[in-house]
């Protein structure tokens, strides 16, 4: 088992040491220094320290500085600070606990009692870490729950009269967006997060009086007569008798909503609606915002009796008052998020379900002050769902997920359009269209495959025909298998994608560059980079090469100074500079972290070429100055062999570096021995050597 880290931040190598005879038999021991150090080692192992022991007074950042950092970041919520220091004034523990500090101990330092309050706070925070998993998993829960019921009643009230089963979904999303909208316009109607959350769930029983409604009315293709508009009208009010005639619950604030959503959302801005006729704000907040939603869907969704409206079209008739009068407030908010609205209903519905689930959990948690160091955990959480939200719908392919719990598919985006389904399927193995896009047999078999799996081997890949909207073709899923941690496991459902195995050329070409190439900065990887030299060397020996290998001085500070991110910035900065400077012909790859390679053929001098390469990258980016040490190796010096062009041109890279840094030198008989036990910028008889090569390209 790993043991758990404690950061030791202290000047004095004395105080680290002590520390660190005294804990590190029982934790991983990190030290730092100064604060500077201290922030750039949290950053580096975020999610990894267990516990900071921090001085107070040291060069560069002092303690406070560290903790003030700590807060920004939000890492203390984290990750506990038992300040150590001589230090004890009232005033300076006063203002260590006003920045989040656990405990404080006073130098000289008593063993037993530093490894007393280290394990008990370690103990401490693992068992606040363990409550907020358990209090957020009930919450996640709680709202997956409340999700699937809305899922399932899409299902059934829209089974009967014929629409995809999406309606209710919509109306949700609209109504909570709008509400959201609302709250930020005005405090008018007094609502909150949790109201927003409850009407918009209440909001999936807005139809539910349909069920009285008879299938020729409800589904009729033209124009109802009036005697049949009169009836359909009546599924206000029956839903709402359905929800006034619960045996309990009426006190509960989701049946109220409800009742109120389905008596009144047919109501009229100007009092010419049903069932009451109410006027304005007699009609409740909650009626009025699904009433627009309903219509914004009706009017976007195709119908058995009218086409799909497009949502520019579904916005402009709504303003421009052809669908009925509005609050003015609402027809505001439908106005500011009418992009989110398009973005919402029209990106994958399952991943913002998921985000709204884990933001709601967030706000849950806020009630709660000694929990909220899991939001931290939460917005990583819903980071990573957005990243993989962004690549799934970059790479183009039929992605899905099956619980067996109830049966239920669900498909990316870009998946259901591609195959004419829609992104939520209630009992796949019942639907005719997906038996017809598979076909039973293929169907069958693809079960019989993910049930023949178990925990330790639970992937398979099963190729078949698939019925896509343009025609038949083969494709190629490869799909994962889940067991519950039950005793034995008990299969729950899958994970996949499917490919389309004609058209994955496309494919096949981005994993070769993948293979091939340096994800961050696009250049050629080192293992490729060798390949194709030696395939130069091979190919034409009596060409007039050189192979540059440099690397950035001092990039660490860029690292410990602006962070990981800036510096991965800086190394693309560079990698673009790289490209500018050479040729088609040339090769050039990152060979790793901060080092690059080229490869160089010239009719010409070399060293002209390489000074123009060495100007062209040394500068500033973002205020960060670059400079380069560079070693050269040239063919006619060592010969055509990568590895030992190679070799040398790191001799010179080291002697360089052991020079001074911030030039660039080639490789020369000086340097014969620099590995060795010789000096690296000995002559190779003792002697210091400082002369340049017999070119003289050693230049500043």
């Amino acid at each position: 088992m790993d043991k758990q880290k404690i950061l030791i931040v202290d000047d004095s190598e004395m105080n680290r040491s002590i520390l660190a005879d005294m804990l590190g038999d029982e934790y991983e021991i990190l030290e730092a220094e100064n604060g500077n150090e201290g922030v750039a080692m949290l950053q580096k192992h975020s999610g990894e320290i267990s516990l900071v022991l921090l001085d107070i007074v040291m060069p560069e950042l002092d303690g406070f500085g560290v903790l003030d950092m700590m807060n920004k970041n939000r890492w203390i919520e984290d990750v506990p600070v038992i300040m150590i220091s001589a230090e004890s004034g009232s005033a300076h523990v006063e203002r260590a606990f006003d920045r989040g500090v656990t405990d404080f101990i006073s130098r000289p330092f008593d063993a037993l009692i530093v490894h007393r309050r280290v394990v008990n706070t370690i103990l401490l925070y693992a068992k606040q870490k363990k409550l907020v998993s358990l209090v957020a998993d009930q919450i996640y829960e709680k709202e997956h729950r409340s999700s699937l019921m809305i899922d399932i009643l899409s299902h059934i009230v829209e089974f009967r009269n014929g629409e995809s089963g999406m309606h209710v979904r919509h109306v949700h999303t609209l109504t909570e967006t709008m509400l959201t909208a609302l709250i930020q316009k005005t405090d008018k109607y007094r609502l909150n997060q949790t109201d927003i959350s409850i009407i918009s769930t209440a909001s999936a029983l807005h139809d539910i009086g349909k069920i009285a409604i008879p299938e020729e009315i409800l589904n009729k293709p033209g124009r109802f007569t009036d005697e049949e508009f009169a009836i359909m009208k009546t599924h206000s009010m029956e839903g709402a008798k359905m929800l006034e005639a619960l045996p309990f619950y009426q006190n509960e604030p989701l049946v109220k909503a409800a009742y109120q959503i389905c008596r009144w959302h047919h109501e009229r801005w100007d009092g010419r609606g049903y069932p009451d006729g109410l006027k304005g704000d007699e009609i409740p907040i909650s009626a009025q915002m699904v009433a627009l939603a309903d219509v914004y869907d009706a009017l976007t969704s195709e119908r058995v009796y009218k086409p799909a409206f497009s949502h520019e079209k579904a916005i402009e008739m709504i303003l421009n008052g052809e669908c009925g009068t509005f609050n003015p407030l609402v027809m505001d908010c439908l106005r500011d998020c009418a992009d989110e609205i398009l973005e919402e209903l029209s990106g994958d519905n399952t991943l913002r379900q998921n985000q709204r689930e884990m933001q709601n959990v967030a706000r849950e948690l806020h009630k709660y002050e000694e929990l909220t160091a899991s939001e931290r955990t939460l917005e990583l959480l819903e980071h990573e769902r957005m990243k993989y939200s962004f690549f799934a719908a970059m790479t183009e392919e039929i992605q899905f997920e099956f619980n067996v719990q109830p049966p239920m598919a669900t498909l990316s985006a870009w998946g259901a359009e591609k195959l004419g389904v829609p992104e939520i399927i209630m009992d796949p193995a019942q639907n005719e269209k997906v038996l017809e896009l598979l076909g039973e047999d293929n169907w069958q078999g693809l079960a019989d495959a993910l049930h023949a799996t178990n925990p330790s081997h639970p992937v398979i890949t099963y190729d078949c025909m698939i019925r896509y909207k343009d025609g038949p073709r083969w494709a190629r899923i490869m799909a994962r298998a889940t067991w519950s941690s039950d005793e034995p496991p008990r299969y729950t459902g899958a994970i996949g994608k499917a490919i389309d195995i004609h058209d994955s050329r496309m494919k096949l070409d981005s994993l070769e560059r993948m293979a091939t190439h340096d994800a961050m900065t696009g250049l050629l990887n080192h293992a490729t980079a060798k390949k194709r030299v030696q395939e130069r060397l091979r190919d034409r020996p009596d060409g007039k090469y050189a192979l540059i290998i440099f690397d950035l001085d001092h990039f660490k500070q860029a690292n410990d100074t602006y962070g990981h991110m800036f510096g991965d910035r800086v190394l693309i900065h560079v990698a673009d500079k790289l490209r500018q400077s050479i040729r088609d012909g040339d090769i050039a790859a990152r060979a790793g972290g901060d080092e690059f390679l080229i490869f160089l053929e010239c009719k010409m001098e070399i060293e002209p070429a390489v000074q123009r390469i060495y100007s062209a990258l040394t500068g500033k980016f973002e205020n960060f100055p670059i400079s380069v040490s560079m070693g050269v190796a040239t063919i006619d010096k060592v010969g055509a062999d990568y590895d030992v062009l190679f070799q040398a041109a790191d001799k010179a890279l080291y002697t360089v570096k052991r020079s001074g840094r911030g030039y660039f030198r080639f490789y020369d008989d000086s340097m014969v021995r620099t590995l060795s036990a010789i000096s690296p910028i000995d002559g190779g008889d003792g002697t210091e050597n400082k002369t340049q090569s017999n070119k003289g390209e050693c230049l500043k």
